[in-house]
């Protein structure tokens, strides 16, 4: 062999032998430390050894090869990957068998956000005050032994995934099937990333909770019976603490048939099993816990089907600002397509929260086809609390026929200000189009809303607006029926819009055309 052959020779397996050497060091095989993989034997200390194993060596990956692990809580560590290879199942072990789960721990908070919000360590996977972590690989977590619903029975497990004040997170690939109460519980989360996870679950699927420096991509979710991806501000840090500087982008969200997801059937024959009675959730939502608002966030490139329309709230006190949604579309959505809701739930220690604000909110190319007319899309604030800066561009919703068993349409909107923010809540709404009521400095660009089928009622209804601007603004109109009604509106403005002459108004009681 020539020398300068030998020489490369040499290097090469000098460099496999190193690879070898760091694998060995790095990889902790849970079958190593007393794993069997078949569904049956509990795995939770053999995974918590390899995890441990790891976190005494620097940190490394855990590795979960091909099989079913059945498993109670696991406790995470500061740099340690766990890594589902394909062929893998997590499997959470039922809470009501002999064994349990870690108890959830003190908070002396728990009574400001509900008690799924306050805990973490009764969960399947949970770490706390951590650094440099992921979960990775296309396998699966499969959470059916977990309980659904948020108790402070102590055995029980409700979570697939809980991390609070955690800093450098991944979360890839893998998919969560029935993640009970919260597939995955993020609080205080700093610089985390969400990317390719499919989700076909039975409550929340991403609670994404005072968080700062957020990506989640290229997600798809599905949860009928609660919501999908959901942005939250609670005081369960015992503190405000806004959830900001977040990006959404390349997601689906819906709400078929549990389990009908994952198994590409989609089916849509439970829907009426749903807990509110109120339809599938499957949406994207900040709220309702938003004691600590919600600041410099995006969502784009989403889709929305079968399930509830897109809602930002803030009820508890905290700032909702400087949000942009852009190139949504949107199918068969059960009540509101755009639900924007300042409220006064005030859910928060006294004196602990600020005065309370929904503002600069940019909401640009939206298609919906077959909304739910009876609550129309709302943009409300209550009195002394007003919605500033929304601008709606180029948006187009095809609202489906109305039940012909609401016959009657109420001419005023309860405030409701301290209830829980939800559309249905607030009744049938008297516009089929939009609802805007206590807001100020309102622009609709290029917004075409129409019905399928009959309608009673006008498009636009706006109640005690100022600096309201339409601009190319077309709505479909109802025999006998004024399109658009006015009530205790300031400096309104409507130009170049199909069917209307150019308005513009200065201060009014009540008028409609």
């Amino acid at each position: 062999m020539h020398y300068q052959h030998f020489k490369y020779y040499l290097l090469i397996l000098f460099v496999i032998g190193s690879i070898e050497a760091s694998a060995n060091n790095i990889f902790y095989n849970i079958r190593d430390f007393g794993a069997k993989g078949d569904g049956i034997a509990l795995d939770t200390k053999a995974i918590n050894d390899a995890i441990d194993a790891a976190s005494k060596a620097g940190g490394g990956t855990v590795y979960f090869p091909p099989g079913t692990y059945l498993s109670y809580s696991i406790r995470l560590e500061s740099h340690i990957s766990l890594f589902l290879d394909a062929g893998s199942v997590l499997l959470a072990a039922d809470s009501a068998a002999n064994g349990k789960y870690d108890d959830a721990e003190p908070n002396a908070h728990d009574q400001y956000q509900d008690f799924g919000h306050s805990h973490w360590h009764n969960s399947l996977i949970w770490g706390e005050s951590l650094q440099d972590i992921s979960i990775t690989g296309t396998g699966i977590i499969n959470g059916k032994g977990l309980r659904r619903g948020a108790s402070a029975r102590r055995p029980w497990g409700n979570k697939a995934i809980a991390l609070k004040l955690c800093r450098n997170v991944i979360l890839r690939d893998f998919t969560i099937l029935n993640g009970g109460h919260f597939g995955i519980l993020a609080t205080g989360v700093d610089n985390f990333t969400i990317d390719n996870l499919k989700m076909d679950t039975n409550r929340d699927g991403i609670d994404i909770d005072c968080c700062s420096n957020v990506r989640v991509s290229n997600c798809t979710i599905n949860s009928p019976w609660d919501d999908a991806i959901c942005l939250k501000s609670s005081y369960a840090l015992g503190h405000p603490k806004a959830t900001q500087n977040v990006t959404i982008t390349n997601c689906q969200v819906s709400g078929y048939d549990l389990g009908t997801f994952y198994n590409g059937t989609y089916q849509r024959k439970e829907w009426n099993r749903v807990p509110d009675r109120e339809g599938p959730t499957g949406r994207i939502k900040f709220g309702t816990e938003s004691n600590g608002g919600f600041k410099n966030i995006t969502i784009s490139n989403c889709v929305f089907e079968f399930c509830r329309g897109l809602a930002l709230e803030t009820v508890d006190g905290g700032l909702l600002e400087d949000v942009t949604i852009s190139n949504i579309t949107m199918k068969d959505i059960v009540n509101s397509p755009i639900f924007l809701r300042l409220g006064s739930r005030m859910r928060t220690p006294p004196g602990d929260s600020t005065a309370g604000a929904l503002r600069r909110i940019l909401i640009n190319n939206i298609i919906v086809y077959n909304a739910d007319s009876h609550f129309a899309s709302i943009i409300s604030g209550v009195p002394g609390k007003i919605i500033e800066d929304v601008q709606l561009n180029n948006i187009r919703i095809y609202y489906r026929q109305m039940d012909s068993s609401f016959s009657k349409i109420p001419s005023l909107v309860a405030e409701n200000e301290k209830d829980y923010p939800e559309p249905a809540k607030m009744g049938i709404m008297p516009a089929y189009g939009f609802y805007i009521r206590h807001a100020k400095r309102i622009k609709l660009n290029n917004v075409e809303v129409s019905y399928l089928g009959n309608e009673v009622r006008p498009a636009i209804v706006m109640v005690d607006v100022k600096q309201a601007d339409l601009f190319r603004v077309s709505a479909q109109t109802v025999p006998g029926v004024k399109t658009i009604v006015l009530n205790n509106v300031e400096e309104f403005s409507m130009t170049e819009s199909k069917n209307f002459k150019n308005t513009h108004l200065k201060k009014l009681t009540s008028i409609s055309f």
